[in-house]
């Protein structure tokens, strides 16, 4: 993992905890022969506003911290499923019907997941 993706990385679960966000979960795709984007970081909020609150707080710090702004934002209107375009990371956020719906962890079996405690 390069050093300006882990940041990214980083920064973005700081932002994703600074608004209670719940089920994190890093998938790295690395290690597989073939794959289009290396990291997918996938987290969820209970309500269309809560989503919309992770997905400015990944924005705000992301952009404060590193100074780096997302290529592209896609699902802000109906916030069910916000994706993020970092480059080489991808940041989604669900509400819990639509992750469970989707199952983007269960997509790639040989990909290595890691998941990080939620805070109270």
């Amino acid at each position: 993992m390069t050093n300006d993706n882990k940041q990214i990385i980083d920064t973005a679960i700081e932002g994703i905890k600074d608004v209670k966000g719940k089920r994190i979960v890093l998938v790295d795709m690395t290690g597989l022969d073939s794959y289009s984007i290396p990291y997918f970081l996938i987290c969820q909020g209970e309500s269309n506003t809560q989503v919309n609150a992770i997905a400015e707080s990944v924005k705000d710090r992301v952009r404060n911290d590193l100074r780096v702004k997302p290529f592209a934002v896609d699902g802000l209107s109906n916030a069910e499923w916000v994706a993020m375009d970092y480059g080489d990371v991808m940041v989604h956020v669900f509400q819990p019907e639509t992750r469970d719906f989707y199952q983007l962890e269960t997509l790639w079996e040989d990909a290595q997941i890691k998941e990080f405690a939620d805070e109270d």
